[in-house]
């Protein structure tokens, strides 16, 4: 029998601490998952949590800011939840869970789907020949169903699926395991499987802010910071420094500084782990080999491991979708461009004016830097007059220091390339005769060779000279050919007939 009894009063002050630890947002791009190119602009801008899995990053679900769930993607062992076994590339709604709140989701490889709402409930439909869905049965399950067996009087507030096992984690901070456990992956300190949810008598005292599981293996934390792990261990994904199974939770990382967050994929054995000041650790499988101690990594979040070594590169729980409320430093500086609530110095050119900030450029142009100093009479200035440059070129490299990216045709470019050699602008430079080269065209082209020229650009005047060269008949019957000044065309002449140019 489950043991549901059992109350540590010091175990209410952990909620606090398991919001801020383990269910903070986690804000991402779904596109950078493949897998949501099938969907519209419209459906990616109504999702506020996903979750891709199946055994090829094949299979999605999406909840919307309506709180509906949709699901789409190949359906293998009925894993969408939709009730029948049809594929599908349009989102379908699983009207059960719509309005649901749901918390935390997990997949598991054999496959089948387990997670919890706000309101603690938990649900769970798939392949269930271990009874990997906790309802007692190894029928399978074709739709969401709630797990009712022993979970009912406990609020659970995280899910996570092995390859045939799954682990919930209570409000209370209890660790509820069940499904397979033929090398130990639910703690029980037995290998006998488990057909309804049963407690980690082991883990008694301690309060668990989080658990995760890899294909075999079980990871928990508590709330000090302490990291356990048990199950599975043929690749050293326990981090125990041998490759011994473990039907029990052992400790791991003791010397090393207090861990915040644990990782583990049910595609994978492997296991990540992120410490305080940031430093994040992995151990297990790793391009087949096998790291047995917990190994100090480059990457900057547990996320990035599974990304990097998984296969599939699923993502490993439910992720928060970042969507425009959130500007990033450079987005907040794109904004203001040309914003007069917020600048301090306009520019007029051809009459017009453009608004900047004068920390900004200073920051951004060394060009300005040395402007704005005390003995300058633009220093003092409100407004500064440009009279060298057009308004589209002046506009564009203003824009330039503010978002780093250049949007001009190729014949404002060439100003543009001009001012970038005034200013010693060496990578705008570059950005020019990318445009220039992207934007050649017959009727441009010895403008632009002529721009080169003048510019000293010489990996662009290589580029247009050839590019003339090629299209000889068609370019010297452009205007811009016979408006080239004599000295330019008599050299264009000399080096196309060492080419060859005019053997024929």
């Amino acid at each position: 029998m489950i043991d549901c009894q059992w109350q540590n009063p010091f175990r209410q002050c952990c909620l606090t601490c398991r919001n801020v630890m383990t269910h903070s947002s986690i804000m991402v791009d779904v596109g950078k998952w493949p897998i949501f190119t099938l969907l519209s602009p419209q459906e990616i801008a109504s999702i506020r949590k996903a979750c891709v899995f199946g055994t090829s990053a094949n299979e999605a679900i999406y909840i919307t800011h309506n709180d509906e769930v949709f699901v789409f993607g190949l359906n293998c062992s009925n894993c969408l939840g939709t009730g029948d076994n049809q594929s599908t590339i349009v989102p379908k709604k699983l009207e059960a869970l719509c309005g649901k709140k749901i918390s935390s989701l997990s997949y598991g490889s054999g496959p089948h789907v387990v997670l919890c709402t706000e309101d603690g409930e938990v649900y769970a439909w798939g392949h269930n020949g271990y009874s990997q869905l906790g309802n007692g049965t190894t029928n399978q399950g074709i739709t969401p169903v709630q797990v009712c067996t022993n979970l009912l009087i406990k609020k659970v507030v995280e899910v996570a699926c092995g390859s045939h096992h799954s682990m919930a984690l209570s409000f209370d901070g209890d660790v509820y395991g069940w499904g397979y456990n033929g090398n130990g992956q639910l703690g029980l300190g037995n290998n006998g499987n488990q057909l309804t949810p049963c407690r980690v008598a082991a883990l008694h005292g301690v309060c668990i802010l989080q658990i995760a599981c890899g294909y075999a293996h079980t990871l928990a934390l508590t709330d000090e910071g302490l990291l356990y792990a048990w199950g599975a261990n043929t690749y050293g994904q326990l981090g125990t420094g041998n490759k011994s199974n473990q039907l029990s939770p052992v400790q791991i990382m003791m010397e090393k500084e207090r861990v915040v967050e644990i990782a583990a994929c049910h595609s994978a054995h492997t296991s990540a782990a992120k410490t305080q000041s940031g430093q994040v650790y992995m151990w297990g499988q790793c391009r087949g080999q096998s790291v047995i101690l917990p190994h100090l990594t480059h990457f900057a979040c547990t996320d990035d491991v599974f990304a990097c070594f998984a296969t599939p590169a699923v993502m490993w729980r439910l992720l928060s979708v970042e969507h425009e409320d959130f500007l990033t430093v450079a987005e907040s500086l794109k904004k203001e461009f040309d914003s007069p609530e917020t600048s301090d110095l306009k520019f007029r050119v051809d009459g017009k004016y453009i608004h900047v900030h004068k920390a900004v450029l200073k920051i951004r142009c060394e060009h300005f830097r040395t402007m704005f100093q005390s003995y300058w009479n633009e220093d003092m200035k409100e407004v500064i007059e440009i009279d060298q440059f057009s308004y589209p070129v002046y506009r564009a490299f203003l824009e330039y220091l503010y978002t780093d990216s250049v949007d001009l045709p190729p014949e404002d470019a060439i100003g543009l390339l001009d001012l970038a050699t005034s200013y010693c602008e060496n990578r705008l430079k570059k950005l020019c005769q990318h445009i220039i080269k992207r934007g050649i065209t017959v009727e441009n082209a010895f403008s632009l060779l002529s721009a080169a020229v003048r510019y000293d650009a010489e990996d662009l005047e290589e580029f247009c000279f050839k590019f003339c060269v090629n299209h000889l008949t068609e370019v010297t019957q452009t205007t811009a050919f016979w408006q080239m000044d004599g000295p330019l065309l008599k050299e264009f002449i000399a080096k196309a007939s060492k080419c060859g140019a005019f053997k024929n």
